[in-house]
């Protein structure tokens, strides 16, 4: 039984999701703003947190960041329709997951088991250690270094680095990849870009250039190992 902390200033929506999460099996805990988020985090840290963006006080995006500081606790976002742009930040600081308001409470439910699953299950893992030139993925010790130094991932970055690194060559969709990397049925798209993106911004020499995390026009992308 996973400990899950909802934040939402809705008390509808809390009541709902808190309910579908109960029936799952989970602890829950709620709380209606980003203060009460943070202070419940430091006295009983959740194993995942479902956090509204639109929050009184501090809002949803500098609850993601503080938490991202303090660890890698999985996140997924409530988002208004339409907010794109607020989505896009949210991937990039580090949310594992996001789903737009109004949504199915049982699709919530399922999104929640699967990040929880990909982010504890060690079935799911690839080989420990990865070496691919000067970048090694040490699996044990959730690393990343290259040429000696360590990058700063996030824990969705880290799953799709070491997932592709561990299959050299092979041309992935972006569908593939929301599936294998983090066992999502349905997803959009755009994660995966976003990961992409800042993945190539910490092991490419010219982010602009890639020489190792290749697109793959029509299909997705490709990791190409060192020669």
């Amino acid at each position: 039984m996973a400990r899950v902390l909802v934040v939402d200033d809705d008390h509808t929506v809390r009541e709902v999701v808190v309910s579908y999460l109960r029936a799952h099996g989970h602890d829950v805990l709620e709380v209606g703003d980003g203060e009460a988020a943070l202070v419940a985090m430091r006295d009983a840290p959740a194993d995942l947190v479902v956090l509204d963006l639109m929050l009184p006080g501090i809002d949803g995006l500098e609850v993601c960041r503080r938490l991202r500081d303090g660890g890698d606790v999985p996140v997924i976002m409530l988002t208004a329709l339409g907010a794109e742009t607020d989505r896009v930040v949210g991937l990039e600081i580090g949310a594992d997951d996001y789903v737009t308001k109004p949504f199915s409470p049982r699709e919530l439910a399922l999104r929640v088991d699967s990040v929880l699953r990909r982010t504890t299950d060690p079935a799911q893992a690839v080989p420990l250690l990865l070496t691919d030139g000067d970048l090694v993925v040490d699996g044990a010790r959730h690393s990343v270094t290259r040429q000696g130094s360590p990058l700063a991932l996030t824990g969705r970055e880290f799953d799709l680095l070491q997932f592709l690194v561990a299959h050299p060559g092979t041309a992935f969709s972006r569908d593939d990849l929301l599936q294998q990397v983090w066992g999502w049925s349905i997803g959009d798209r755009s994660t995966v870009t976003v990961h992409v993106r800042r993945l190539r911004e910490k092991v490419e020499r010219d982010p602009t250039r890639p020489e190792r995390l290749l697109t793959v026009w029509g299909v997705g992308y490709r990791w190409e190992a060192s020669a």
